[in-house]
């Protein structure tokens, strides 16, 4: 019986980190989406670099918001010895594992749709906003100081391992968290 108060205190305490680090997500992605200038400011120039492209704001509101609910859920079920949360927990964890390794498998497999992706989209917005919009400008500026397009494909190459190893951590993460969960479900009166 002290192993299962021991997962559970665990469980408990490692959601909390999650459900933390799911609030700091969504006050992260609300600031930049409310006030996108200051958060230019406070990184620099290639902050603005993700923003061209992506709604960062937006993003890391979603993914604060589905953190911060996988948190509490692990950490609620875990404390209150609810199977029901427990499960829900699991089977929310089980398909964000799915998608994770479905496009990891997507990323191997088309690794030069990513050239072709930056020579077809990346290329003609710099072609277009060089130049004229300042922001835009300068990330590139700063991104082509001291190389140029192929320099930054080789980056991308060279960090796609640093990037599979710690999407592979944090899969192994998931994968406790989903066993963990499973075992505290099993061993509830």
């Amino acid at each position: 019986m002290q192993c299962f108060s021991f997962i559970k205190t665990m469980m408990i305490l490692f959601n909390l980190l999650i459900f933390l680090c799911g609030a700091a997500l969504l006050a992260v992605g609300i600031w930049v989406s409310i006030d996108g200038a200051s958060f230019l400011k406070i990184f620099g120039p290639l902050s603005s670099s993700a923003m061209q492209f992506v709604n960062v704001g937006y993003f890391l509101i979603a993914a604060g918001v589905v953190v911060f609910a996988l948190g509490f859920l692990g950490c609620y079920g875990a404390k209150t010895e609810s199977k029901c949360a427990l499960v829900t927990f699991f089977f929310i964890l089980l398909l964000i594992f799915i998608a994770e390794v479905a496009a990891a498998v997507v990323a191997l497999v088309y690794t030069t749709m990513a050239e072709h992706f930056l020579t077809l989209l990346v290329v003609p917005a710099i072609k277009k906003d060089y130049g004229s919009q300042e922001d835009f400008t300068q990330v590139w500026n700063t991104t082509m100081k001291g190389g140029c397009f192929n320099q930054l494909l080789y980056d991308i190459r060279t960090n796609a391992v640093t990037v599979g190893g710690v999407a592979a951590g944090i899969g192994g993460l998931e994968l406790a968290a989903m066993i963990v969960s499973m075992y505290l479900y099993c061993n509830l009166q």
